[in-house]
């Protein structure tokens, strides 16, 4: 599976590894952007900060949002997100390990198109990123032009 890039929004190093890994073991080749806030995030959504050179057309296949994020919770990454023209459309998957039923419904209230609560094992990781390579590299149709 190629082409558009993934944005993993991702604090814990360890969770960067297993979720490399996993893009890896699944044959899953698109390019994987790591952030490690939400902060970070917002500027390579929208081309500020470090990030100001940055193509801000060129939009991210899929968002792999973290709640529980420094500087700006993945909450509030989500609300931003959905609240600007250019990244409204684009596909964001909170893949965190909160199971608590406030996240689920904040996160669903905001716009989130999928809620995953990361998987104890390396194994049910694995098998989970497999599934959202499949769904949302291979199957989405995503509209035009975003």
């Amino acid at each position: 599976m190629t082409d558009g890039v993934i944005l993993l929004v991702e604090d814990n190093p360890s969770d960067v590894k297993l979720t490399q890994r996993a893009l890896d073991q699944n044959q899953i080749s698109n390019k994987l952007v790591h952030v490690e806030d939400g902060r970070e995030a917002l500027d390579y959504l929208f081309g500020t900060g470090q990030y100001a050179d940055r193509d801000v057309r060129d939009v991210p296949t899929v968002v792999l949002l973290d709640l529980k994020l420094p500087k700006v919770d993945g909450l509030e990454v989500l609300k931003e997100i959905r609240a600007n023209e250019d990244t409204r459309l684009l596909p964001v998957v909170i893949l965190t390990s909160s199971s608590q039923e406030s996240d689920i419904v904040s996160s669903y209230e905001l716009g989130a198109n999928s809620y995953i609560r990361k998987p104890v094992s390396f194994t049910q990781f694995a098998e989970a990123v497999r599934t959202l390579g499949l769904y949302w590299l291979l199957m989405n149709e995503s509209p035009s032009g975003k």
